[in-house]
């Protein structure tokens, strides 16, 4: 269980002390966790996941069939993508892709700036 966790948090380039900090959690609960002395309770749980931008279920099982699953694995491009929803001049870019980085998406963004501030000239 604690393995899933790990492979989303590294691929965040978060540590356990980060993600603590971000749920308000102590680093012990992450400790507990790994060694297997506990696991987190409910409520933190939901923490963790919220923080990671999954799901409880997927940091229980390593499996995901809830309907919440996050679309955009990094929280970074979640944000960003999130960002170009909300605004319907950028909705074309939204489903550029489920991996795509954040980088990526802001590329195009600017991109669509610079064109939409000249054809404003």
């Amino acid at each position: 269980m604690y393995e899933d966790y790990a492979k989303i948090r590294d691929s965040l380039g978060l540590k356990d002390a980060e993600v603590a900090k971000m749920c308000g959690l102590t680093r012990s609960t992450f400790s507990d966790w790994k060694s297997g002395r506990s696991t987190p309770k409910d409520e933190k749980m939901q923490k963790i996941a919220d923080a990671l931008g999954t799901t409880k279920e997927y940091l229980r099982t390593g499996k995901d069939d809830s309907s919440d699953t996050p679309y955009y694995i990094n929280r970074d491009s979640a944000e960003l993508a999130q960002f170009l929803f909300d605004n319907p001049d950028y909705k074309v870019l939204f489903d550029a892709s489920r991996n795509v980085k954040k980088e990526d998406i802001q590329f195009v963004k600017d991109l669509l700036d610079r064109f939409n501030s000249k054809n404003d000239n």
